[in-house]
């Protein structure tokens, strides 16, 4: 019987795959991608122990034929994200290590925070009050760039007579989201998926399905001042909670709000 030799060059193997392993978690993370992500390792690793550990041939000759196709069924799954992936290798981008550092030690939360949360608030009583219609997102762990590239970049302070220009019904970007990251009013005019749930409401318009569908995909919250209504709306996995006051928005944010923001 042969005895099982780990060296060096095995270690080495790991650490390599570990590290494809998280740049692929941090790039799916960005887009909503995960639930595939960890469905296809699931698959893989219920592949490896059927077809080389319990060497069941039926079974892992099935699922090696599966394997074999596997390389173009992800790439058709995540054409976008692959093709994201090489841009950013070829342009650079993303090997700032002066950012990086700079983004974990930036968790300060307090006052500063709260005033943010305020401006929000602010911008959504003021709009419901005139019926102006608005469809915030604000990030939490997904940094969600995929969906800010399809609209305009602003990279502002969050502010409430921002936020309300924005929404202006005569301003090019009100119908699109306006997405809050990092403490900053990142894009506006921002493309959304729609949810196709049939448990939505015929009353309930485009900016409210956008919202739980970018909520149902990632761990965002939205919010959703009605044009039609004057009402505000808070949605977060997918659950919408309708017609709030201006203080229980303010409770719902804080409250789902983590250090990331």
């Amino acid at each position: 019987m042969l005895g099982f030799q780990f060296g060096i060059k095995d270690i080495f193997d790991i650490i390599l795959v570990a590290v494809v392993l998280y740049y692929a978690y941090l790039l799916l993370k960005k887009t909503g991608g995960l639930a595939v992500f960890f469905g296809i390792i699931v698959f893989v690793v219920i592949w490896y122990l059927v077809f080389h550990v319990f060497q069941m041939e039926l079974l892992g000759g099935l699922l090696d034929k599966i394997m074999g196709v596997g390389g173009f069924a992800i790439i058709v799954i995540f054409h976008d994200e692959i093709r994201r992936f090489f841009s950013r290798i070829g342009s650079g981008k993303g090997w700032n290590f002066v950012k990086i550092l700079k983004k974990i030690f930036s968790n300060t939360v307090g006052e500063k925070q709260n005033i943010e949360i305020m401006q929000i608030v602010i911008a959504c009583r003021n709009m419901a009050r005139n019926y102006i219609g608005a469809l915030i997102v604000i990030t939490r762990n997904n940094d969600l760039e995929y969906y800010v590239q399809s609209g305009e970049i602003i990279d502002a302070n969050v502010n409430s007579r921002l936020i309300e220009n924005i929404f202006f019904k005569n301003s090019p970007l009100h119908d699109g989201a306006l997405i809050v990251a990092g403490r900053r009013l990142q894009a506006a005019g921002c493309i959304l998926p729609v949810s196709r749930s049939s448990h939505i409401p015929k009353t309930l318009g485009l900016r409210h399905r956008a919202a739980m569908g970018i909520t149902e995909q990632t761990d965002a919250m939205a919010i959703v001042v009605s044009e039609e209504t004057g009402t505000i709306s808070f949605v977060i996995n997918g659950q919408i909670t309708s017609k709030i006051s201006p203080e229980q928005l303010e409770e719902l944010i804080a409250n789902n709000m983590i250090a990331d923001y």
